[in-house]
């Protein structure tokens, strides 16, 4: 690609992304001061309708409309909680200070609970709960195309010792929240594809008195793993002492330091701890949580790709 072309491409991409004004139009001006009209009439001739500038802002509109519906696609959960106007708000703001810096869509609200966090004016009366739900949102996109590496062989299972360093598939998110979000989402998520304003309305409504009744309860600590299954997101509450035992399996600890850490301060008595870890692990066998690490390797040198 020659010097000349790439700086052309720079120089449209910038253009196109320039954010739009209240009236969705878009900017007469730069940040820096540039015209558009000037700006546009360097790489796009007007037609017989239509000038430059207006040329140029079809493609300034369409690129944030697209982000726009791909941003509401991905976080139906919050446009829920804040309300439309709110999630409006929300949305551009955040649009406007962590622009698309992908190639894919996919990644466009990567930075949105952390970014949350120090707007939390934004998502005032309900900053925790919108807090809570854009977490899950986030965790249930990347649980949809995370990885799902081998699962463990027999051989691998008995071999299992105290000094094992357990691996957690890909796909496993794990969050601490203070609200049910995760029956809020299930609902919404049931509810998605209807008409706003027909039919739908009464669905509408029952979803708002549910949001309503969420954000009056008492905030209480809600432990929760989002994983995938057969090309489907699933949500799986958890026990507090699962809970520590698999951000310990993510940090790298030994088999024996994840059970110590897991009984620290737990309610379970000593005599049940056996019992209730034999469940814990068969469960995650089950749902093929764990994977071999050295069959991915294996796997690696033999394809030479993963």
């Amino acid at each position: 690609m020659s010097s000349q072309l790439l700086e052309l491409q720079r120089r449209m991409a910038t253009a196109f992304m320039q954010p739009l004004t209240r009236q969705e139009t878009m900017r007469q001006r730069r940040g820096d001061g540039t015209q558009m009209q000037h700006e546009a009439g360097a790489f796009i001739r007007p037609n017989d309708s239509l000038t430059s500038f207006e040329r140029l802002e079809i493609y300034n509109r369409q690129y944030w409309f697209r982000l726009y519906s791909s941003f509401e696609e991905d976080f139906p959960g919050l446009r829920t909680v804040l309300g439309r106007k709110q999630f409006e708000q929300v949305m551009r703001t955040y649009l406007r200070d962590c622009p698309s810096a992908s190639f894919t869509l996919r990644n466009l609200g990567s930075r949105l609970p952390e970014w949350l966090q120090g707007e939390a004016q934004l998502t005032q009366p309900r900053t925790r709960l919108a807090w809570d739900m854009a977490c899950l949102e986030w965790a249930h996109i990347e649980a949809f195309d995370a990885a799902a590496l081998p699962l463990p062989s027999r051989e691998y299972l008995a071999s299992i010792g105290p000094q094992t360093q357990l691996h957690l598939q890909p796909h496993v998110r794990l969050l601490k929240l203070s609200y049910p979000v995760d029956e809020l989402l299930i609902q919404v998520r049931h509810g998605e594809g209807g008409n706003e304003t027909s039919g739908n309305n009464a669905i509408n409504a029952r979803r708002s008195r549910h949001v309503r009744r969420v954000a009056e309860l008492d905030p209480v600590e809600i432990y929760l793993a989002v994983h995938r299954q057969e090309f489907m997101v699933y949500y799986k509450r958890l026990q507090p002492e699962e809970y520590r035992m698999l951000q310990e399996i993510e940090t790298g600890a030994s088999l024996g330091a994840v059970v110590e850490t897991a009984f620290e301060g737990s309610s379970i008595a000593e005599a049940d701890q056996s019992s209730f870890l034999q469940q814990t692990f068969q469960t995650w066998a089950i749902l093929g949580w764990l994977y071999q690490p050295d069959a991915v390797e294996a796997n690696f040198d033999a394809t030479g790709e993963r």
